[in-house]
């Protein structure tokens, strides 16, 4: 329909420089930002595998209005349940509210796909908070020590 991912790629790198993988902070395996997730098969089974993936925590370090929807980038330092860490990208439908009180060092439960990791995260607002908190407790303590 458009040509090939290489085309639209190029297209998207020219029109949104701010959302290529450089200025994202991740490497080569990030599939991109999809111009319309809602259309983008491959969009679409990501999110889907992302909503059951594993939880970690995610700081954020930055993010991008994509359009006025709104819909936005959030870049995040995520660290995992098993002491890893990635600069994650997660690709979100916010409301005015949630945007406007959106701050740098806020932390987000998020979901990953550790079999995968092509730096694609996704806020996990249906995380129960008694996990969350455990995760947060055992990732602070790994620092502690």
């Amino acid at each position: 329909m458009f040509g090939s991912k290489k085309k639209l790629n190029d297209v998207m790198a020219q029109l949104r420089p701010d959302l290529s993988p450089e200025s994202l902070g991740v490497g080569p395996d990030f599939p991109g930002i999809a111009p319309n997730p809602s259309l983008s098969g491959e969009a679409r089974k990501r999110n889907a595998e992302l909503r059951s993936g594993e939880l970690a925590i995610g700081v954020l370090v930055d993010w991008r209005e994509v359009n006025s929807n709104p819909r936005v980038v959030l870049m995040l330092d995520v660290e995992t349940a098993d002491g890893g860490a990635f600069r994650g990208v997660a690709d979100e439908d916010l409301t005015t509210t949630e945007l406007t009180r959106l701050a740098p060092g806020q932390r987000f439960p998020v979901r990953y796909r550790p079999a995968v990791m092509d730096h694609c995260v996704a806020l996990a607002q249906d995380a129960d908070p008694a996990l969350v908190q455990q995760l947060s407790d055992e990732i602070a303590s790994r620092k502690r020590a």
